[in-house]
């Protein structure tokens, strides 16, 4: 069923006869959501094939999340955006090429339909960026006061290549982190979106999908160790979890952090770290020192790639310390975030 024959349904509003199991349901499931996703079957369950499923030491990749974004609508994005990009995102970081999703809404009754639309269209342009089909999903509507409009829950399988092995304690002394982009945008995007700063900023979330990225950075790279995206808890918690994992130690360099002006100044207006904001299209990847100038340019040959920097380097100090290099010559301590700068992020 195509966009244009998708069938009518006049009520504006979610009530919770969407939610029964009845028509209204089939209604509201057939207009905002299969119209879009165009599911190979109406049957309980997806049924799936792959030829790199086949390929002799391949494995599956699987994972998944939840969304509880506030806004739901930001600038650059939406639930739905980041619920497709982030799912791809924590495949991609494994070296899985990233497959088919699945998608469930908890609906508060009395959500707009049009916003539905709206975050059901941005998920589906999403997932078509990243070469994904969303195939199969479920739908619960709850009462008012139940939830906070909409929140969604995401699932992804992609599959590892054979000769691709990924992980954090694969991480020797002497490997690169590089960074694909800019750091914070997301948070400081949410933040300002929130208007309870009276913060004015053009600031961007920098949600995108890394599935393309990283499969670049794999054939540049081949001897790739270890990629984590930054999302909550930002750079610094993603760094801080690999050093554990390798026990090694890691210093990054405060002058080759990429960050916005705006950004920093969102910070330091409120008091904030911009290594722990949250990032939504920004990972952090390890690769051996002979390699680094390939996959540095085969990063920034991308379009999600194209602000990529080297940012530190592993070593063999005290295992699990990271530290930052300071714009003063000085060395500080970069902890794991303690607690949670800001909620509801994603």
């Amino acid at each position: 069923m195509n966009m244009m024959s998708r069938p009518k349904l006049r009520d504006q509003r979610v009530t919770l006869s969407h939610g029964g199991g009845g028509k209204a349901m089939r209604d509201l499931i057939e207009h905002v959501f299969t119209s879009v996703f165009e599911p190979a079957s109406m049957e309980d369950q997806a049924r799936l094939m792959n030829d790199a499923i086949q390929e002799p030491g391949a494995r599956l990749a699987f994972t998944t999340d939840s969304f509880v974004v506030d806004p739901i609508e930001f600038p650059g994005g939406d639930i739905g955006k980041i619920a497709v990009c982030g799912t791809v995102n924590d495949l991609a970081v494994g070296g899985a090429k990233p497959l088919w999703l699945s998608a469930a809404f908890i609906i508060e009754e009395g959500t707009e339909i049009a916003l539905l639309e709206r975050i059901v269209a941005s998920m589906k342009a999403e997932a078509d960026k990243a070469g994904v089909r969303i195939v199969t999903g479920d739908t619960k509507v709850v009462g008012r006061g139940s939830a906070d409009k909409v929140f969604v829950t995401t699932a992804g399988v992609g599959v590892i290549a054979p000769d691709v092995h990924l992980s954090a304690d694969l991480i020797q002394p002497g490997d690169v982190a590089i960074v694909n982009g800019v750091l914070g945008d997301h948070g400081a995007a949410i933040l300002a979106a929130r208007g309870d700063m009276a913060l004015s900023t053009d600031i961007v979330s920098d949600c995108q999908g890394l599935g393309h990225l990283m499969q670049t950075v794999l054939a540049a790279a081949p001897n790739t160790r270890a990629a984590r995206d930054a999302t909550r808890g930002g750079v610094a918690s993603a760094l801080n979890e690999m050093a554990e994992a390798a026990k090694l130690a890691i210093e990054i360099e405060e002058t080759a952090l990429p960050l916005r002006p705006e950004v920093k100044g969102v910070c330091e207006i409120l008091g904030l770290d911009p290594l722990y904001l949250a990032n939504e299209g920004t990972l952090v990847v390890f690769v051996p020192a002979d390699e680094a100038d390939a996959a540095l340019a085969a990063m920034r040959a991308t379009d999600a790639g194209r602000d990529a920097v080297v940012i530190g380097r592993a070593h063999a100090g005290e295992a699990g310390r990271v530290t930052m290099r300071t714009l003063f010559g000085g060395a500080r301590i970069v902890d794991m975030l303690v607690g949670e700068q800001l909620p509801r992020i994603c």
